[in-house]
């Protein structure tokens, strides 16, 4: 179970942790709205969130890491409710209907120029390893851009297809 403020202990290391990491992570969404993430700094980020620059140290190497980190979460939620052995339109389907429930959070990155921080989240969804063998680590990496590309040519054309349109171009599905 992901830790967060609300599911441990508020006195215990990882109560405090969680709740750190829900504040700069709160904070930086909300500074993002404002300005570009170059132009945030981290004496900024943790004014706003109302921590000390050593708790943002603490969890994060960088501004990014909060973003990738609510990317991997946002995604292993997702994956969470998937079977084994879902079919590719299916696994399509759910993953555009994930970005359309979050849509406000992923339109945000767009905009700001941060859609390549899914990236890496998204090889992992598709089986890349560095240690496969080469066939099968083309083949998943051959997935995973092919799917990235999907996703940010949709990011940039506004998310106007709903996820079943999108799965149904991926897949053929519908085709003649």
């Amino acid at each position: 179970m992901e830790q967060n403020a609300k599911t441990v202990s508020p006195m215990s290391n990882e109560g405090r942790n969680a709740y750190v990491v829900e504040r700069l992570t709160g904070a930086l969404l909300e500074l993002l709205e404002e300005k570009p993430l170059a132009d945030i700094s981290v004496s900024e980020l943790c004014d706003r969130a109302g921590v000390g620059r050593t708790s943002f140290y603490r969890n994060y190497q960088e501004k990014e890491d909060i973003l990738r980190t609510r990317v991997y979460h946002l995604f292993k939620d997702w994956t969470g409710r998937l079977g084994d052995g879902t079919p590719l339109d299916q696994l399509i389907f759910a993953l555009f209907t994930h970005f359309e429930e979050h849509r406000d959070f992923y339109a945000l990155l767009h905009e700001r120029g941060l859609v390549s921080l899914m990236k890496d989240v998204i090889l992992e969804l598709c089986g890349f390893r560095p240690d496969q063998e080469a066939k099968a680590a083309y083949a998943s990496a051959f997935a995973a851009y092919s799917l990235y590309g999907w996703v940010e040519v949709w990011f940039r054309r506004g998310m106007r297809e709903s996820a079943a349109e999108l799965a149904a171009l991926f897949t053929g599905v519908g085709r003649p």
